[in-house]
C-alpha cells in the first residue's frame, strides 16, 4: 500500500530528524546559519508576519480562513459533480490531515537531547502550515474533472513548494517538520484512495507529456526563489530542496503513477474499463 510506505516515510523522518543527537544538531544548526527571525528572507512581505503585510495563504493568520475556504469548495464541487464518495474521501483527507497533526504534536515530542536553547525546543513537528496545501491539493484532485485533474494538481505542487519553502526559510519549522507534514498528507490520500470503490478511484490521468517536467521545473524555481535569502545561501538552498522533495512527493501521489491498484481480484485493466464507461470522477470519460 503507498499508504503504508508514506506512513513508514513520515515515522523515519521522525526517528531520525528529532529522536537522534545528530539529526537535532543538522536542523538546530541551521538556525545559526544568518540572523534569527525572516526578515532575510525574500518572501518576508507576503508571510503576513511585516506589519500591515498581506498574508500569503495560508501562513500566519490567513490559515483557517484557508482551510475553511478550501473545504467549502470541496463540498461545492462535490455536490455539482455528485461525487459523494469521493467528496468524502477529499474531506476526509484535509480533515484527518489538518486534525491529526495537531494530535501527533502531543504524542510524538521533542525530546532535548543536546542541550538546545529554549526557542528551540517548541514541538513543530508536522508543520500545519505545509499540511494544509499539500492536503488540499491531494483533496481537489478527487474531487475535480478528470480532464483538468493534472493543471489542479500543478497548481497545487507549485502553492505547496511556495509555502513548504517559505515556512524552512523563515524559521518557523524545521525540513523535518514541512516534510513530515507533506507525508502524512500524502498517506492519508493512499489510505482514501486504497478505502474507495474500484470505479471510484481516479482513473489513469491524460496530460501532455512535458507536463510532469514543466511542473517539476517550476516547482524548483519556486522552491528556490521562496527559499531564498540575503545572509545565508545554505539555508536557503536546503529549504528550496526540502520544498521540492514535498512538491514531487505530492505530484507522484496525485499524477505521477497509475490509478492505485484496485483491492480484490479484479484486474486493473477491468476497473480502468468499467470508470472510463461511467465517465464520473472516478474515471476518464472518452
Amino acid at each position: 500500500m503507498p499508504a503504508l510506505l508514506y506512513t513508514l516515510g513520515f515515522l523515519t523522518v521522525y526517528l531520525l530528524a528529532i529522536c537522534t543527537p545528530w539529526g537535532q544538531r543538522a536542523e538546530n544548526a541551521l538556525f545559526d546559519l544568518g540572523k534569527q527571525g525572516g526578515e532575510e528572507a525574500w518572501i518576508y512581505p507576503l508571510s503576513g508576519a511585516a506589519y500591515g503585510s498581506t498574508p500569503l495563504p495560508p501562513m500566519e493568520l490567513s490559515a483557517k480562513p484557508t482551510l475553511m475556504v478550501g473545504l467549502a469548495v470541496i463540498v461545492v464541487l462535490t455536490l455539482v459533480r455528485r461525487c459523494w464518495r469521493q467528496g468524502c474521501a477529499a474531506l476526509g483527507i484535509v480533515i484527518l490531515t489538518t486534525a491529526g497533526k495537531e494530535v501527533l504534536k502531543s504524542i510524538m515530542p521533542r525530546p532535548d537531547l543536546v542541550g538546545a536553547p529554549e526557542n528551540l525546543l517548541d514541538q513543530g513537528f508536522p508543520s500545519g502550515h505545509t499540511a494544509i496545501p499539500a492536503a488540499l491539493t491531494l483533496a481537489a484532485v478527487l474531487v475535480v474533472s478528470p480532464r483538468i485533474r493534472p493543471y489542479v494538481a500543478t497548481a497545487g505542487v507549485l502553492w505547496l513548494a511556495c509555502i513548504a519553502a517559505a515556512s524552512a526559510t523563515m524559521g518557523g519549522h524545521r525540513p523535518s517538520e514541512v516534510l513530515g507534514a507533506t507525508l502524512l498528507a500524502c498517506a492519508f490520500y493512499g489510505l482514501a484512495t486504497w478505502l474507495l470503490p474500484p470505479a471510484a478511484v481516479p482513473g489513469a490521468m491524460r496530460s501532455p507529456r512535458a507536463l510532469p517536467v514543466i511542473t517539476l521545473t517550476l516547482a524548483l524555481a519556486v522552491a528556490l526563489v521562496s527559499g531564498a535569502r540575503n545572509d545565508t545561501l545554505t539555508r536557503s538552498l536546503v529549504s528550496a530542496a526540502t520544498a521540492f522533495i514535498c512538491a514531487a512527493l505530492v505530484w507522484y501521489a496525485a499524477v505521477g503513477r497509475p490509478a492505485h491498484t484496485a483491492r480484490g481480484p479484479v484486474s486493473l485493466s477491468v476497473v480502468t474499463e468499467r470508470s472510463a464507461i461511467r465517465g464520473g470522477c472516478g474515471g476518464e470519460a472518452g
